[in-house]
């Protein structure tokens, strides 16, 4: 694990600018669906958007996101907790407070809204649902896990790949017409900045907590190797 995790350090700056924006944008499209929870502004874009995803249907693609509904859930919160337990057992005890830390604010956060705004899911889903369209479970959960990967992996191209998987989500739960359109896009501005924000806190540690792993993995490298030297000395090269 010491070679695979590689956390980088982020501009508080940066960080808070867009975790500020996407939770402002997160509490307009609550507060619009609290204002009128049957008809808000954006309605009409929802309902567009439901009757294109409804022309993609086809058996291929029902199995593909049939997956996606079990995986980006309970597979997520899973995967989560197995996270959190392998960082763990191998010695990073921050780094699996930090993992666990934002998946659980993300959790309580997404109930809580769903409890308080209680929208309409489409009529026509294909899954079972629990209440509470807004924001989308499986979109905050998924977005919560790929980011803490991301930022404790520290590579571009575990980046792309937590981007895609995040816009993988958003597709399928509009796909499976279990979400509308702005669920799936408030689950994102809600989890996202979560994650980000409980990162500013943990980022230093984390990174001095891999640095000195990294330390004692070549120490003992080093250790080992004057071992073997020394009980095999002829065979060093003379």
């Amino acid at each position: 694990m010491t070679r695979v995790l590689d956390p980088q350090r982020l501009s508080t700056g940066r960080v808070l600018a867009a975790s500020t924006a996407l939770l402002t944008l997160a509490v307009v499209l609550g507060g619009a669906l609290l204002a009128d929870v049957s008809q808000p502004p954006f309605r009409e874009v929802d309902d567009g958007w439901a009757r294109f995803m409804g022309t993609l249907h086809s058996p291929f693609w029902d199995g593909v996101n049939g997956f996606l509904n079990i995986a980006g859930y309970r597979g997520v919160l899973l995967g989560h907790g197995l996270l959190a337990l392998a960082l763990l057992v191998r010695k990073r005890p921050q780094a699996a407070i930090f993992a666990a830390s934002a998946g659980i604010a993300v959790l309580i956060l997404t109930q809580v809204s769903k409890a308080a705004i209680l929208r309409e899911r489409p009529a026509n889903t294909i899954v079972l649902t629990d209440t509470g369209s807004f924001p989308s479970g499986h979109v905050t959960s998924t977005t919560a896990f790929v980011l803490v990967l991301a930022l404790l992996v520290g590579r571009v191209w575990v980046w792309v790949l937590a981007a895609a998987g995040i816009a993988a989500m958003m597709l399928s739960r509009t796909y499976l017409s279990a979400h509308w359109l702005m669920d799936t896009v408030g689950g994102v501005c809600l989890a996202a900045p979560v994650v980000l924000i409980v990162w500013l806190f943990y980022q230093n540690i984390c990174i001095q907590e891999n640095a000195d792993a990294r330390r004692i993995l070549t120490w003992r490298a080093r250790a080992s190797r004057r071992r073997r030297a020394a009980a095999h000395p002829e065979s060093e090269p003379r």
